[in-house]
């Protein structure tokens, strides 16, 4: 069963294109018909190319891998952070910081940064500070927090990137091809599709549009996560048994062990006393 249905694509406004003197010759294959001078997107394939994409997805989530979601434009950003944060995945809604991906160390350090500050917070040292050194390091955490703040736990590169807006976010993507980490991402009438490993074409400048693709790649993200924990559990109890079955084992022996000590004990007490009686 799909993920999304045609109807709900069409009432999120999926279909809307971009004006066709704008368009990108290589969306041609994902392009229903012109109405008014405005692409109409074949929402047939759209339904098609979220399933293959969720499935993708769902896989990465269950393997315990991270995917980072990019989206810096106004109408897809606290979209974008409400539905990562659910599955518990990083994310980028402001300014994507040049070298994120190729200069990766750079960035852990300015996370790191920012961990040092919380702790001088804590342990007392800000307090023996200056007003104006207090001051400082206070505007400077919260450019921090601004910007790398939603992937303060990426302690590594994500297995995978999902971009609403490709043609906007043309950086993370190079990033992401240069190092050859799968880029998903929602592309328009107006984007190159031959740098997306996984593309679904939709509107990205509608707020619903984006929120109904969401809603599907991250509700299979969300099943990933699940069978990954079952799994889990499952392998927890399967080992258990074992050690379960050893302990009893191991019990019945020493209980064996003790029953004939004693049986030895009395033989030998049994012995002494016909002896005496001789």
């Amino acid at each position: 069963m799909s993920r999304v249905n045609f109807d709900q694509l069409l009432e999120a406004g999926v279909h809307f294109g971009h004006l066709k003197r704008k368009w990108n010759p290589a969306m041609a294959p994902y392009i229903f018909m012109e109405r008014n001078g405005i692409h109409i997107i074949d929402l047939h394939k759209t339904v098609a190319k979220v399933d293959e994409a969720a499935e993708a997805l769902k896989q990465i989530a269950k393997s315990g891998k991270k995917i980072l979601f990019v989206a810096t434009k106004k109408q897809a950003k606290q979209t974008v952070a409400d539905r990562a944060s659910s599955v518990g995945m990083p994310y980028v809604i402001e300014r994507w910081p040049g070298g994120m991906l190729t200069n990766f160390p750079t960035i852990r350090k300015a996370i790191k940064k920012m961990t040092t500050i919380d702790k001088m917070t804590k342990d007392g040292t800000f307090d023996n500070l200056s007003k104006r050194e207090k001051l400082q390091i206070t505007r400077q955490r919260a450019k921090l927090e601004k910007t790398l703040g939603s992937i303060a736990d990426l302690t590594r590169l994500p297995s995978a990137l999902f971009v609403v807006d490709v043609m906007k976010e043309h950086i993370a993507v190079r990033e992401a091809n240069r190092l050859g980490i799968p880029v998903f991402g929602m592309v328009d009438t107006n984007s190159d599709p031959n740098e997306v490993d996984f593309v679904i074409p939709a509107n990205d400048d509608a707020t619903k549009s984006v929120d109904v693709i969401l809603g599907a790649v991250c509700e299979a993200m969300r099943e990933g996560l699940e069978e990954r924990k079952a799994e889990k559990v499952d392998s927890e109890s399967s080992e258990d048994s074992p050690k379960k079955e050893r302990k009893a084992k191991s019990g019945v022996k020493k209980e064996r062990t003790k029953k004939e000590d004693e049986e030895a004990l009395n033989a030998k007490v049994a012995d002494k006393f016909i002896k005496d009686e001789e």
